[in-house]
């Protein structure tokens, strides 16, 4: 995090300087990263689909056995304090809740006291050349795996996303597609996946291995409210070389065209009028008061 940029962080249930964050090394996100987060974007200093972030925060901390489930009405009230106090109307909110301290031999059962960090930064939207030319990727070598619970919850354990994503810059692409351990896609290091078929929109369900991300969900509803043809099923990894159109979604980027796998374009190797129609009813939601 940029000090300089950075005048304050909520902390525990105080507002307090970045030099000023102690969080103990025993602490269990810290250790083992039993924790969760939300990253939320903050428009005209509203912070976009608040209540579905916090919520799935909450159910997550329930799933997760944490000892103290989240307030999501406090967390409301930090997230609002936490912009005023740096002056930000259009930001990069991140939220950590970690488990607490505990033994230091490995006993979740020992964290009484969760920790919660919420910090804010100013945030300069993408240009609208990259959304015009889009993003490649690449095919992962990583693997999500449908079977486990943490594929579906936004936890401190994110060192698969990581590595997929450093894979993807290494190979000079922006994403890395990521395969299940049954072959097929499921999203990408930091974004959900969504395939356009014949006219039909393609997006992989939960239960394949993804993250089900906020973005993800409204632009299934903008795609109900357009009566748009949508299928949520697994889908195979030719599926993308099929496709007349790919996008990412996530809460900061929101819908980023996919125009390049492999080092092939994907469709015309350009944004298509579905990615393009659902980019400006995004924007809309966005800019709603």
């Amino acid at each position: 995090m940029d000090e300089v940029r950075v005048k304050k962080v909520y902390f525990n249930g105080s507002m307090v300087p970045l030099s000023g964050v102690r969080v103990s090394p025993f602490d269990y996100g810290f250790l083992y990263g039993y924790g969760l987060f939300e990253t939320m974007r903050a428009y005209n200093g509203v912070v976009f689909r608040l209540e579905d972030h916090l919520n799935r925060l909450m159910e997550s901390a329930r799933v997760l056995k944490f000892s103290a489930i989240p307030d999501t009405i406090k967390l409301s009230y930090a997230i609002s304090e936490t912009l005023e106090v740096n002056g930000l109307k259009d930001a990069r909110i991140r939220l950590n809740y970690s488990i607490g301290e505990g033994a230091m031999v490995p006993d979740p059962d020992t964290c009484k006291e969760p920790v919660t960090l919420i910090s804010a930064q100013e945030y300069t939207p993408l240009s609208g050349k990259i959304y015009e030319t889009g993003y490649s990727a690449i095919l992962s070598s990583f693997r999500r795996d449908s079977l486990s619970v943490l594929s579906r919850l936004k936890t401190g354990n994110y060192l698969n996303s990581l590595l997929a994503r450093r894979e993807a810059r290494k190979a000079g692409a922006d994403e890395a597609l990521m395969l299940n351990e049954k072959g097929h896609l499921t999203e990408c290091s930091s974004s959900n996946l969504f395939l356009v078929l014949n006219e039909i929109l393609y997006t992989a369900p939960a239960e394949s291995g993804l993250l089900p991300g906020i973005t993800r969900q409204v632009v299934l509803e903008l795609a109900a409210g357009l009566n748009m043809d949508v299928r949520i099923q697994e889908i195979p990894v030719d599926f993308i070389k099929k496709a007349q159109e790919a996008f990412l979604t996530n809460s900061i980027m929101e819908i980023m065209p996919l125009t390049s796998f492999m080092g092939q374009p994907v469709g015309m190797g350009k944004p298509g009028p579905i990615t393009k129609k659902l980019r400006t009813a995004y924007s809309s939601l966005t800019l709603a008061p």
